[in-house]
């Protein structure tokens, strides 16, 4: 089949190369000529496993190519998939949907033969009537249909999450529209990946309420921690004991320093804001954001507090940028609120991160040193906070990072390591609502 994509970022050249590698004639399209330059010439600008070979053996092949030209490649398109940015408003949260719509007009000119449109792009409820009302006006001749067809991609495992997808959402009820979509993903039947169709709207509202439902769990298991530290239970033991049940299930129930990325935090505003002008506030999701915002500031006071109370003059080495690992992403990372807490109260930053230093450098407030690696960022700290977990950072030489560092404190937002071991190598150590270790459950644990 003929399939463009419209947007060529995360999700957009995510699912254009795997559609490719489905065997499947894709044309990425994207305003930025530097970045279709780019992509022509195998450079990927994103970090994501896997994607780089995928890109460049499907374009190798002829199957995956790139343009700025809009209005050729939709003109023959089976299926033409918007999957441009849909950021927050400034002032409500609300999700910018100015992409969404200037797509859609300028593919209602481009339409040749019966077009499926299909919204890849997280949208509020109602944004398919909208584009299908834009592009009728404009093309009152035109044969199509507009489809809501979610993404569920996780950074750092998206190429796997699209071809062995929990399951698939299609928001049609146009028979025909129905027909081109089942064709469009033929190649996962053999997987068994389970299709869902539903309305259109039904379709847009589940993925915010997925993404909110997750979001949910993160934030529970986050306060959860904190009442560990008080009462003396351990965290992690509380989520295995939970996670047991099929009922509720392991993943998700990491205690951490709060969630982050480009779907969580935004998502969440825009389905709280889609609630309010609904007249059916979703109080459960808004307290979420809200405490979650919270938390992740707490973390820098918790920082604070592990070096005995004051930073002020102290240098603090901050391993993990990104808002999780394998992703070079920073939109809303924890580290964020964490450094900014940290340089309120006085300290000088040290930061490294596998993958994400160059985008950390525009959105990182204040003196940043950028290290080389782990043990050149702790060389002369007072303390070191583990808050993105990469693999890297779960083996470090103990004995060499404490005679590097000036002051033996390691505060491990993602729990990584034992505490025991930790503290006798001679190290102050702080973690994340493991007020008790069962070091026979905790060994359970990290074997699971």
């Amino acid at each position: 089949m003929k399939i463009v994509m419209v947007g060529s970022g995360y999700v957009g050249l995510v699912s254009g190369a795997c559609f490719a590698d489905f065997g499947h004639e894709v044309v990425c399209v994207d305003k930025q000529e530097s970045k279709i330059a780019a992509l022509k010439r195998g450079e990927i600008p994103i970090f994501e496993p896997g994607l780089t070979e995928l890109v460049r053996s499907n374009a190798a092949a002829g199957r995956l190519s790139f343009t700025t030209d809009l209005a050729g490649p939709v003109s023959a398109a089976d299926a033409v998939f918007i999957a441009v940015g849909t950021p927050s408003r400034r002032g409500d949260g609300f999700a910018d949907l100015s992409y969404v719509y200037a797509a859609s007009r300028e593919i209602a000119q481009a339409l040749g033969r019966y077009t499926v449109i299909v919204t890849k792009s997280t949208v509020p409820v109602g944004t398919g009537d909208e584009v299908e009302r834009i592009v009728r006006e404009l093309r009152p001749d035109a044969e199509f249909a507009v489809v809501s067809n979610p993404e569920f991609l996780r950074e750092g495992a998206a190429i796997e999450d699209f071809k062995r997808p929990d399951r698939i959402v299609i928001g049609t009820e146009d028979a025909r529209a129905r027909q081109v979509m089942a064709d469009v993903y033929r190649p996962l039947y053999l997987n068994s990946a389970p299709i869902l169709n539903t309305s259109r709207r039904t379709a847009e509202l589940t993925k915010y309420a997925a993404n909110a439902f997750l979001a949910t769990k993160i934030t529970f298991i986050n306060e959860m921690a904190d009442l560990c530290e008080q009462v003396g239970a351990n965290v992690q033991d509380v989520a295995r004991g939970m996670g047991l049940d099929n009922r509720i299930g392991g993943k998700f129930l990491h205690a951490g320093p709060g969630y982050g990325g480009s779907c969580f935090p935004k998502d969440t505003l825009a389905l709280i804001k889609t609630a309010q002008d609904y007249g059916t506030p979703a109080r459960i999701v808004e307290t979420v954001a809200a405490v979650n915002e919270q938390r992740k500031r707490a973390m820098g006071r918790k920082v604070v507090a592990a070096c005995g109370g004051s930073v002020r003059g102290k240098t603090v080495a901050v391993l993990g940028l990104t808002f999780k690992p394998n992703t070079d992403d920073m939109r809303d990372s924890p580290s964020i609120s964490v450094i900014t807490a940290l340089q309120d109260a006085g300290a000088t930053i040290r930061a490294f991160d596998p993958e994400g230093m160059e985008q950390a450098k525009a959105v990182l407030p204040g003196a940043v040193t950028y290290c080389g690696n782990a043990y050149e960022c702790v060389e002369d700290a007072d303390a070191a906070v583990i808050v993105t977990e990469w693999n890297i950072f779960r083996a470090l030489d103990l004995d060499r990072v404490r005679t590097l560092m000036r002051s033996p404190v390691l505060i491990d937002l993602r729990n990584i390591y034992r505490g025991e071991q930790v503290r006798e190598k001679g190290f102050v150590y702080a973690d994340i609502g493991r007020g008790i270790s069962d070091p026979v459950s905790s060994h359970a644990i990290d074997a699971a």
